[in-house]
């Protein structure tokens, strides 16, 4: 296979995909470290595309602090903006592919309907706006390019919720998780096995693309899966957003329609609660 480049390897996705590369034998990939691969250093990553002169590169490097975000602006929009247009900047130069992951936080989530890739984005958070902002980039830059929109990521790597959920359920006797916002859960293994399905997939077609698990959850109900499927006592109460006041905004629904990366990849994509037994299997292997 051609030799695919991952910028961002340290993050929850970066792991997945190191995962998935060995259990597929994929052998023409590299993982430079960070100091190797920040996107805001023109000349360092200039240098690493010299060296490995990659055809396609894979980048899951963002900042993804969502309220965070509200009050660093300026470092959302480097990392999420201006990090994507160097990427692509330096693969229009090396006519390599950019496979870029982006958010569902580039919608509003204000109507409740499946989201497709033609919907307008209209973010309301600093973070969706940056990395819509970035989605831009990239496309004004680029021809080919592959951007991916995912949302609640989560996986036996890194820091999120499926981990905090475990961790606070082990500690506490009840939480209150909020039950208005409705969305999909996206098991980070399945996002790394559909990006190496496209890379390998000898008719590239290119733009944006919407990928996560199927089906429709709350957080409440997440929550309550991951509680019974780890076989975690602890009672749960749902709550309205406006329990839990937080500085960024995220959208109230944001299921995301797959038909078209479906059709154009012939991607399967897992239920969202077998690949939430499959992530706690293999947390409870790791903790043995």
């Amino acid at each position: 296979m051609a030799k695919v480049l991952v910028i961002g390897a340290g993050g929850q996705l970066g792991q997945s995909i190191k995962k998935i590369v060995a259990q597929r034998s994929i052998t023409e990939v590299v993982f430079p470290d960070e100091g190797a691969a920040n996107i805001l250093n023109v000349a360092d990553l200039s240098s690493l595309f010299n060296q490995e002169k990659p055809a396609y590169v894979i980048n899951c490097a963002a900042y993804t602090a969502v309220d965070k975000a509200e009050d660093e602006a300026d470092i959302a929009k480097a990392v999420n903006e201006t990090g994507a247009k160097n990427l692509a900047e330096l693969c229009k130069e090396h006519q390599a592919t950019l496979v870029h992951i982006s958010t569902d936080f580039v919608f509003e989530g204000n109507d409740i309907k499946l989201l497709n890739e033609d919907d307008v984005a209209k973010p309301i958070s600093v973070y969706g706006a940056t990395k819509l902002d970035g989605e831009l980039a990239i496309a004004e830059e680029l021809d080919q390019h592959i951007i991916l929109r995912t949302s609640w990521l989560y996986s036996e790597f890194a820091n999120n919720f499926v981990k905090t959920m475990l961790k606070l359920g082990a500690d506490r006797d009840e939480l209150n998780i909020i039950a208005d916002q409705v969305g999909t859960p996206t098991y980070a293994i399945d996002l790394a096995n559909t990006i190496f399905d496209i890379i390998q997939n000898p008719e590239k077609k290119y733009g944006v693309y919407h990928f996560s698990n199927e089906g429709v959850t709350s957080w409440y109900d997440f929550a309550k899966a991951i509680f019974d499927l780890s076989g975690t006592q602890v009672n749960v109460n749902p709550i309205p957003t406006s329990a839990y006041p937080t500085k960024a905004t995220r959208p109230h629904f944001s299921v995301m329609d797959k038909t078209k990366i479906k059709r154009d990849y012939n991607i399967i994509v897992p239920y969202w609660m077998d690949s939430l037994k499959e992530c706690i299997e293999q947390l409870r292997l790791n903790n043995q």
